[in-house]
């Protein structure tokens, strides 16, 4: 069977559904979607805020990917890397947090060699995405802090809603702002101008009407899916793109071989895109694809018997991710957190659902965090007193990232707070199946905001079944680990001491691991040892196809288009050339909504 659309998009993930609602505004233009998940649109644990974790691990909604042995962490233990599989992709399994990046790794974008692409670039698309809705009465604001919103840069017109989860009814929302307004380090600016210091309750992509998730489905997808000129398949295993049979160069790509699961029925397809192949497939995949279509280094590709169309050494390398951790401390008695809906209390899970359905409140509303800070280096470190590049081919990178973190305006970590316990120590289970501690918690965390280690996805067989080997080099470069260490100690000493916290927290209370008193004991190299033992993956892996000059090991132009081969694009987080700070959803719809306008010629 061959079929054929104007627009083939491989994923209908995050972007890819920006991308196939935007390109199907014009009537006359052909869009078909090709997702390897299904809909996942009526999933309960989509819809409902606080159910994510529940879809992290689980093989219907994540790709289920895991790291190389990672070197950098203790044991040489690997870490989980979900990537969302279904329609929304990430954004349909994701904790719903909804941050800005900051200007200053978005301005190096361009600087790198991208014109057009630094903030002033940029963030207009991402005000196109989202419309924010503050909370309506004095004493919710009041309660939360929100003091601070620049109409300027608020979005309102955009299809992902965007609200406030933090409730006046809870005093750890509260104690948040006011611990960083007694420290004097409150934001010192809207969040969304990309350049805030400081704490603040933070927006999560969730419908303050239906206190349901927002995301790339139910606000780009459902919406393209009514159009006639909008064809999705879900089930639908892309195994390579295809391109002419000519041997001039640029090649050509001209369509894509499919397995299309059907109940028990699966069967190989063909599509021919009469314009262009957009690749949205992420930043596992999207490497995956095209490396399994001839597009790579050639060395990987002769190794696995791949015929080479184009040797484009970049594909594949450039993987940033956050390392994140957190330290889980015993609250007083009579202070309400989650850990018994954690547990699976039935006492509790029925209370929840009752307030859910019946008033569309409670702990249901609210998904990964409501409390979050951008955060300078806390205590003094010399980078100079530290290794620069570890390699001749890293001293741009290195630069790059040195000048954001010495930026003013910039952030070297995100300090957030779960109202719970949370499981760091041990392996790459499932969230929501881990053996949590009897009693209520509250913990503080913190997650890089660049990183000066980067990694790399390769394919490990020319069989497209096979998952993608991947090796992010955590903590590769000494630095990374300074800089956090940093930030773990500060979180310990400064902000659990501050006494608007303080207040909650039991006196010689428990914490989730014997490791948590070491940093208070032992300092910045307790804070190391708690580091290597307990830091994950913030699962926002970026930059596998990235879009730089061919010459500094670029897979894509400013255009997005990939080079050395006509009618094909890569649309996801795999083109960002540095990582964003705070969680990178915001940047992936933003990227998605300039990519439809270039290609739209807007």
């Amino acid at each position: 069977m061959t079929q054929s659309a104007d627009y083939i998009i491989i994923g209908g993930g995050t972007a890819g559904l920006v991308l196939a609602n935007r390109l199907s505004e014009n009537p006359d233009i052909q869009v078909l979607v090709l997702e390897a998940g299904n809909d996942l649109s009526s999933d309960p644990r989509v819809q409902i805020p606080a159910l994510w974790q529940s879809l992290i691990g689980d093989p219907d909604t994540d790709w289920q990917f895991h790291s190389n042995p990672q070197p950098g962490l203790s044991n040489n233990r690997p870490t989980r890397q979900p990537q969302g599989k279904g329609l929304g992709g990430t954004s349909a399994i994701n904790g719903q947090v909804f941050v800005a990046p900051g200007r200053a790794e978005i301005d190096a974008w361009a600087e790198l060699g991208n014109p057009g692409w630094d903030w002033d670039g940029l963030f207009p698309w991402l005000k196109k995405s989202f419309s924010l809705f503050p909370p309506e009465d004095r004493d919710t604001l009041e309660h939360l802090g929100i003091d601070w919103i620049d109409e300027e840069c608020r979005g309102t017109e955009g299809p992902i809603k965007v609200s406030f989860p933090g409730t006046v009814d809870n005093q750890l929302n509260k104690a948040w702002i006011d611990a960083f307004r007694g420290m004097n380090k409150s934001t010192n600016a809207d969040p969304f101008t990309g350049t805030s210091i400081g704490g603040y309750s933070n927006t999560a992509s969730v419908d303050p009407e239906t206190k349901t998730r927002s995301y790339s489905d139910t606000a780009y997808g459902i919406p393209a899916r009514k159009r006639p000129n909008v064809k999705v398949i879900t089930n639908a295993t892309v195994q390579a793109i295809t391109f002419d049979d000519t041997t001039s160069h640029p090649i050509r790509a001209t369509g894509v071989r499919v397995l299309i699961k059907d109940k028990d029925k699966t069967e190989e397809s063909s599509f021919l895109a009469k314009r262009e192949i957009i690749l949205s497939a992420g930043v596992y995949n999207t490497p995956k694809l095209l490396e399994l279509s001839g597009i790579g280094n050639k060395s990987i590709l002769s190794h696995h018997d791949i015929p080479v169309r184009v040797h484009l050494p970049g594909v594949g390398e450039n993987l940033q991710d956050h390392l994140m951790t957190g330290m889980s401390y015993e609250v007083a008695p009579g202070v309400e957190t989650i850990d018994s809906l954690l547990r699976g209390e039935a006492s509790s899970l029925a209370s929840a659902q009752k307030l859910y359905e019946e008033n569309l409140s409670g702990p249901y509303t609210i998904g990964g965090m409501q409390s979050h800070a951008y955060m300078s280096t806390p205590y003094p470190l010399d980078l100079d007193a530290l290794p620069g590049p570890l390699d001749p081919d890293e001293e741009e990178y290195y630069r790059t990232i040195r000048s954001i973190l010495e930026n003013e305006d910039s952030s070297s970590g995100s300090w957030l707070m779960f109202l719970c316990q949370t499981k760091w120590h041990g392996g790459v289970r499932n969230l929501a199946k881990e053996t949590l501690l009897p009693g209520n918690f509250i913990s503080l965390g913190c997650l890089q905001s660049q990183t000066f280690s980067r990694g790399w996805t390769h394919i490990r067989s020319a069989d497209p079944g096979v998952p993608p080997e991947i090796d992010p080099r955590y903590f590769s470069h000494p630095a990374d680990l300074e800089i956090m260490a940093r930030h773990v100690k500060a979180l310990d000493e400064k902000l659990r001491t501050a006494p608007a916290i303080a207040k909650f927290l039991k006196p010689d209370g428990r914490r989730n691991h014997e490791d948590a008193f070491l940093v208070s004991e032992e300092g910045l190299e307790g804070a190391k040892k708690y580091l290597v033992d307990t830091a994950h993956g913030a699962f926002h892996g970026c930059g596998t196809a990235v879009m730089l000059p061919r010459g500094k090991g670029g897979v894509v132009d400013t255009q997005l288009r990939v080079y050395g081969a006509e009618n094909l694009r890569v649309v996801d987080a795999s083109v960002f050339p540095v990582i964003p700070r705070g969680n990178i959803i915001t940047v992936v719809y933003a990227v998605a909504e300039k990519a439809a306008g270039i290609i739209r010629g807007e």
